[in-house]
């Protein structure tokens, strides 16, 4: 059990542009840092209430090797430091659970957590192999080569859904169903002009140039939404022969950032927009499955946070999934007796896409806005992550 805590308002999110669109020309530190910054002091929070920082990322840019220290003195809080975490789709949840640690022991009072990732256009990786024949080195193109297989188990992703679907008896048409209930959840956030994403996302979002010196387009929310139809997505055909997973029922790649402020119970009513609400970071979780069983990971994580934070998943007001493919929530309800049609209201990375680092980020910052929403109560959100891993978080918001 832990209580750092989130202000209320704090925490922010660019639109999600998809995979080469048009967020694609952003080095990821950059934006991020520009979102920081920009974020900041619309809500204004000075950044001399920082005395430490957490950055997550998954694809390097150029210099990314400075990270945090260099993300922060360009969004203008260059007294602080901390490091650069890396872990897959778990790593926004990594950078809370890092930022929680730093609160709890008593290290930082208030700590700047950013998460970022440029999935478009990601770097050609080059490694030197002295004694190969010849001195040839080896080399990867680091976004697709990487998401399409893991060097342990020598499976790719979508073999994981599939393992799970045999497993669980999981159909194309159930899955299907789940994505067309998830477009309508959604559709919720785009109401009334987007009310929810402008909760917590500046709309229309001005793009910068290279520079970030003047706007070069505009976005009225998340770019690369497929409007799905039962009819369509009944025509699609499994992406493995003889499988169940369609492109239909799994996220596609994005580009974005998200952060938050993680601090203690008493900075955290200073730096509120509305000092009645209290958001507490109340426990972790995370776990490791069997080979190519990723999307299963979820559920032993969960069950973990959830024992820590001494509830279960009946108490929970609201849930929310990092979902690549539809079977993670299949599955996972299925394990835990959560109702899946009204998981991930207002939307999921199936929908509005998946950056990597800031995917678990916005579905966090939802699932606070959902929960205030309703006057409070438990949130979890989870997520699966490359090597058959998961994260999970459970947070309490009070009103």
């Amino acid at each position: 059990m832990i209580g750092s805590y989130i202000p209320y308002g704090a925490y922010w999110s660019s639109p999600f542009s998809r995979w080469q669109g048009s967020l694609q020309h952003l080095p990821s530190v950059d934006f991020a840092a520009y979102l920081t910054r920009t974020s900041l002091e619309s809500r204004g929070i000075a950044t001399d209430n920082f005395d430490a920082g957490v950055l997550g990322m998954t694809v390097p840019q150029q210099y990314s090797f400075y990270g945090l220290p260099w993300m922060a003195g360009m969004a203008g809080a260059d007294h602080i430091g901390g490091p650069t975490i890396s872990q897959a789709c778990a790593t926004s949840a990594r950078v809370l659970s890092v930022a929680s640690q730093e609160i709890n022991c008593g290290s930082a009072s208030c700590v700047l957590a950013v998460t970022t990732d440029r999935l478009s256009n990601g770097p050609h990786m080059f490694y030197p192999r002295p004694k190969a024949p010849g001195g040839i080195g080896a080399s990867e193109d680091w976004v697709p080569d990487n998401m399409g297989f893991d060097p342990y188990t020598r499976g790719d992703m979508t073999q994981t859904a599939e393992n799970c679907a045999t497993k669980w008896n999981v159909s194309t048409e159930e899955q299907h169903d789940v994505v067309l209930r998830r477009l309508e959840q959604y559709a919720d956030a785009l109401a009334d002009d987007s009310a929810f994403l402008k909760r917590f996302m500046t709309l229309p979002f001005d793009v910068p140039d290279p520079r970030f010196k003047k706007t070069v387009a505009s976005m009225t929310g998340d770019e690369g939404i497929f409007q799905s139809t039962a009819e369509g997505l009944a025509k699609l055909r499994p992406v493995k022969e003889g499988g169940t997973i369609t492109f239909g029922g799994q996220t596609h790649p994005a580009d974005g950032a998200a952060g938050m402020v993680v601090t203690t119970e008493d900075k955290a009513r200073e730096l509120s927009a509305n000092s009645a609400i209290t958001i507490k970071v109340v426990s972790f979780g995370q776990a490791r499955v069997e080979k190519c069983y990723m999307p299963a990971a979820t559920i032993p994580a969960s069950m973990q946070a959830l024992e820590s934070a001494g509830i279960g998943i009946a108490d929970l007001a609201a849930i929310k999934s990092h979902n690549p493919f539809a079977v993670n929530d299949i599955v996972f309800a299925r394990e835990t007796g959560a109702d899946l049609m009204s998981m991930n209201n207002y939307g999921s990375s199936l929908i509005w896409g998946h950056p990597q680092g800031p995917t678990g980020m916005r579905a966090m910052i939802e699932l606070i806005e959902e929960l205030s929403l309703i006057g409070g109560g438990w949130g979890l959100f989870q997520g699966c992550a490359a090597g058959d891993t998961s994260m999970a978080v459970v947070i309490k918001v009070g009103g």
